[in-house]
Formats: C-alpha cells, sequence, structure tokens
C-alpha cells in the first residue's frame, strides 16, 4: 500500500503520545481506585469511545459491517487477556519505582519478542541480535541497581514486574496484530476499528464482571471517579486506535521500535509532572535499553 504506507509513522507517534498521557491518568488514578480499578477504567471508560469511533466510521464510508472469522475472536482473546494483565503488572511497577523507570522496563519488550521466537519458533540469532539483547538486559540490571551496590529484594521486584508487563504487550501485539490480519479487509482503517471495539468490548464486560462480584466497592469507586476516568478512558481508547492503525500498515518490530519515543515522553511526564528526578545511573540504563533494543531491530 505505498499510498498509505508511511502513515504508519504518524500513527505511532500519536499514540505514543497519547499513552504516555494515559499511563500516567492511571497512575494517579491507582490511589484511589487500586490496581485493579485503575486497570478497568481504561476498559470500560474507552469502549463508549471505541463505538463512537466505529459507528462514526460506518456513517461516514458507508462500509458494511465486518463479518469476522470464528479465529478473529480466538485472536482478540489473546490480545485482550494479555493486554488486561500487562495493564495491570504496569501500575503495580509504578507504584514502586518512578513513571520513566517503569516505561523503560516495559520498553525491553521488543527483546522479549526475540526471545519469544527463539524458544517457541526455532527463530535464529545472529551475533548482532545477542548483542542487542545483552545491551538492553544490562541496562535493565544497571537501573535495577541500588547506588551502595547489589540489587536488594525491593529493587528487584519491580524489576521483574516491569519486564512481565512487557512480556505481556508483546503477547497482546500479536493478538491484536492476528486479529486485524484475519479478518481479511482491504479497508484497514475499518479492520483497526473493529478489533479495536471487539476486544474493548470482551474487557469491559469480562472484567465488569469480575469486579462485581469479587470487589463490588472498588466498581462503585470507579463510578464515583468518572470524571478523571472518562478522560483516561478517551486517552486509553485513542491510543489504542492509533496502534491498531500502525499495527494494520506495518510490521509490529517497526511499530515498536518507533514507539522507544514513549521513552522519552515519559520522561518528560515523570520530570515535569510528577516531580521525579532521574538519577544519572537511571539514566545510562535507559539508554543502554533503548540502544540495544533499536540494534536488535537492526540486526533482524
Amino acid at each position: 500500500m505505498p499510498d498509505t504506507g508511511w502513515l504508519w509513522i504518524v500513527f505511532t507517534l500519536l499514540a505514543a503520545g497519547g499513552q504516555t498521557i494515559r499511563n500516567a491518568m492511571q497512575r494517579e488514578l491507582t490511589a484511589t481506585l487500586g490496581t485493579a480499578g485503575a486497570t478497568h477504567v481504561r476498559f470500560l471508560f474507552g469502549f463508549p469511545f471505541a463505538v463512537l469511533f466505529l459507528g462514526g466510521l460506518l456513517l461516514v464510508t458507508g462500509a458494511a459491517f465486518p463479518s469476522p472469522p470464528p479465529v478473529f475472536w480466538l485472536w482478540v482473546l489473546l490480545g485482550m487477556g494479555a493486554q488486561v494483565l500487562a495493564t495491570a503488572l504496569m501500575l503495580m511497577a509504578m507504584g514502586e519505582r518512578s513513571f520513566v523507570v517503569t516505561i523503560a522496563y516495559i520498553k525491553t519488550e521488543p527483546v522479549q519478542v526475540a526471545l519469544f521466537g527463539l524458544i517457541f519458533l526455532g527463530d535464529k540469532l545472529t551475533f548482532g541480535m545477542v548483542t542487542a539483547i545483552l545491551i538492553a538486559t544490562a541496562g535493565v540490571v544497571v537501573m535495577s541497581l541500588k547506588p551502595g551496590g547489589a540489587a536488594s529484594d525491593q529493587s528487584w521486584r519491580p524489576t521483574l514486574i516491569g519486564l512481565a508487563s512487557g512480556a505481556a504487550f508483546a503477547l497482546s501485539a500479536i493478538g491484536y496484530r492476528g486479529g486485524i490480519l484475519s479478518l481479511g479487509l482491504s479497508d484497514y482503517v475499518m479492520a483497526a476499528t473493529f478489533t479495536l471495539t471487539a476486544g474493548l468490548l470482551m474487557q469491559a464486560v469480562l472484567l465488569s464482571a469480575w469486579l462485581m462480584w469479587r470487589s463490588p466497592d472498588v466498581m462503585r469507586a470507579i463510578v464515583k471517579a468518572w470524571r478523571p476516568s472518562l478522560f483516561a478512558g478517551f486517552m486509553g481508547a485513542t491510543a489504542s486506535q492509533f496502534w491498531f492503525l500502525a499495527f494494520a500498515l506495518a510490521t509490529a518490530a517497526s511499530v515498536r521500535t518507533l514507539a522507544l519515543v514513549e521513552v522519552l515522553f515519559a520522561q518528560a511526564i515523570s520530570r515535569f509532572v510528577f516531580g521525579h528526578k532521574t538519577t544519572a545511573r537511571e539514566g545510562v540504563g535507559i539508554v543502554l535499553i533503548v540502544a540495544g533494543v533499536v540494534l536488535l531491530i537492526w540486526a533482524h
């Protein structure tokens, strides 16, 4: 699709910016709603906006409502389940370390995708790819170590949570991209928007039912905090819309590489909104992680 091939760059940059704002909003909501409540906000309040996106697209284009094959729902189930887990783990990590450091942990996602490929698909690793993985891993270790020396249990806990979040986000990207491609639509905007709506529908219904059964107080707290939750939901749905559009036009590797600009966005949010100062040690770690992930993609 030569006419629109470059648009994935614009979509990815917009998605990264919107996701950074959404992450910041969810981090603030964690204090009042807890991890489960803040996780659910992006899905429950994001779904109505996804419906608006889809309805507007159908109205403007006059396109027919998609008829997804059965495998579509399996891909979306993988994507949405992994995304719920990834978001919860991300918010847990943010509660223990600074905003920008947590985002850096999550951005090891492309490295984990390469490792998953080796373990589950038998993908070959070149010398350059191995070097990239070692550089990125060294960055995570540097960020985890305390100034005095070895890492304690308190410092390794958020590291492991952040890495697990990155792994879940990687599986989520695979699931959603699989769903988009399984529709077989020539209209990439419709494919992305329909997949987003389907995923948010499943997430909103399942998580609402679970919270009403297990933690009804959390659901009531979410309803009371509807104003900030609505904005977080809007930013979440908007960011996801742009992610899905990018995945419809380019490979996940290309999108996730450019998405590293989110580390820079997170740095700005952390400094100017939360008042956190990134130490020299953490700065070195961030640079190593970014360098390792970029080198990994270049080595393919």
